[in-house]
C-alpha cells in the first residue's frame, strides 16, 4: 500500500503533473507565471527546477498563442499541459478552444488526436471583482469534445489530473482558489487530505457520495462540496440528514448517481458557484425531471446559485452573490417543509 501524507490540493496537482513528465516525457506546460513562480496558485509549485524550462516554459501573456501552440503540438503527438491564469480569460482564446481543440478530431474524422489539458483557477471570494472570478464551467461542459474536471479536495485532483493527463481528449481542468490550500489566501481546511505518494487515476464520470443521508440530497461539486459538508453538519443538529453528492467531473457527468440518490432521499437541492441561469442547476433538476416516473419527489426542487450578475468587488456583495453555508441550510430547511425559497444566493 502507497504511503499517504496530507496534502494541500495545490501540491497535489502539481505532484501529479510531475509523476506524469517523470513517466512519459511527451508531457510539457506551458502558461504564464509557471514556472519560477510555480503558478499563481501554485499548481506548477518546484516543477522547474525538477524538468528545467524546455518542459516547464513560460509563456508571454498571449493566451491566444499558446492555446494554438498547445493544440498543434498535441496533433504532433505530444500531450503539452496548459495553465490560463483565470477562467475568466477563457473569452480572448475561444476560437482556439471551441472551434480547434474542441472540434478537429471530429474534423479530421478521429484521425488526430489532442490530449490537452487546459488548467485554470475558477471562483470568487476574495474581492477580485467581475473579471477574475467567475466559474464558467457550465460553459465549456455545453461545448462538444471537451471533458470538464472540477475536484474539490487534495485527493480528487491528483487522481483526476493524472487521468486528464493520460486522455486522448482535451480536458477542462479547473480549480477554486479558495480550496488550493494557499498561505496567502484563506481556504476550506476540508479540502487538504491524505493523497497517496504513488500515481493513480480517477475515472471521469463518477460521482461520490461525500456524506450521505436520508433526507434530502445536495448535488454539488469544486468548493461548493466544502461548504455543502459544513451546511450537512448544521442540518444535522436540527434532526435534518443531507447526503452530499460531489460531481467530481460535468463532461461526463454521473447522472446515475443523482439519480439514485435523490430516489432514495426524495429531495434535491443543487449547490451552485456558477450563475443560475442556462448551467448546472438547470442541467442537474432537468435530469430528475425526466426520469419523475422513477423517482418521486417530496419537495419541489431547489437551486442555489449565482444571480445572473456579474461578480461585485465589494466584499459584502461578494458574499451576498455567491452562495454560502447559510443559504444552503436555509434552502434545505425550506425543501423540508415543502416550499421553495428564490432561487438565488443567500
Amino acid at each position: 500500500m502507497s504511503t499517504t501524507r496530507k496534502l494541500t490540493m495545490a501540491q497535489a496537482i502539481a505532484e501529479g503533473i510531475g509523476q506524469e513528465m517523470e513517466r512519459d516525457k511527451t508531457v510539457f506546460v506551458m502558461g504564464e507565471d509557471i514556472g519560477k513562480y510555480g503558478g499563481i496558485f501554485g499548481a506548477t509549485g518546484g516543477l522547474l527546477d525538477k524538468f528545467g524550462p524546455e518542459r516547464i516554459m513560460d509563456t508571454p501573456i498571449s493566451e491566444t498563442a499558446f492555446i494554438g501552440t498547445a493544440t498543434g503540438a498535441a496533433a504532433a503527438g505530444m500531450r503539452p499541459i496548459a495553465e490560463l491564469m483565470f477562467v475568466d480569460f477563457f473569452g480572448v482564446c475561444m476560437d482556439q478552444i471551441y472551434n480547434h481543440l474542441a472540434k478537429n478530431t471530429y474534423m479530421a474524422g478521429g484521425h488526430i488526436k489532442l490530449p490537452v489539458v487546459l488548467t485554470t483557477a475558477i471562483g470568487g471570494g476574495y474581492s477580485d471583482a467581475a473579471q477574475h472570478s467567475q466559474c464558467l464551467y457550465a460553459t465549456f461542459a455545453h461545448m462538444p469534445g471537451l471533458k470538464v474536471v472540477v475536484p474539490s479536495n487534495a485527493y480528487d485532483a491528483k487522481g483526476l489530473m493524472i487521468q486528464a493527463i493520460r486522455d486522448d481528449n482535451p480536458v477542462v481542468f479547473m480549480y477554486h482558489k479558495g480550496i488550493m490550500g494557499l498561505p496567502w489566501m484563506a481556504f476550506f481546511e476540508g479540502s487538504s487530505n491524505e493523497v497517496p505518494e504513488a500515481a493513480y487515476t480517477i475515472p471521469f464520470g463518477q460521482a461520490k457520495v461525500v456524506r450521505e443521508g436520508s433526507d434530502l440530497t445536495i448535488v454539488t461539486l469544486s468548493q461548493m462540496v466544502q461548504k455543502s459538508l459544513l451546511a450537512a453538519e448544521e442540518l444535522a443538529k436540527q434532526g435534518i440528514s443531507a447526503e452530499v453528492i460531489d460531481l467530481r467531473t460535468l463532461v461526463p457527468l454521473d447522472r446515475a448517481a443523482v439519480l439514485k440518490s435523490v430516489g432514495k432521499t426524495g429531495r434535491l437541492l443543487v449547490a451552485d458557484e456558477d450563475y443560475l441561469g442556462f448551467g448546472l442547476t438547470g442541467e442537474i433538476a432537468a435530469i430528475v425531471a425526466e426520469n419523475l416516473d422513477t423517482v418521486a419527489l417530496k419537495a419541489p426542487i431547489k437551486r442555489l446559485a449565482v444571480p445572473n450578475v456579474p461578480i461585485p468587488y465589494s466584499r459584502p456583495l461578494e458574499q451576498f452573490v455567491i452562495p454560502q453555508v447559510k443559504g444552503i441550510v436555509e434552502a434545505s430547511q425550506a425543501l423540508m417543509k415543502g416550499r421553495v425559497a428564490e432561487g438565488v444566493a443567500a
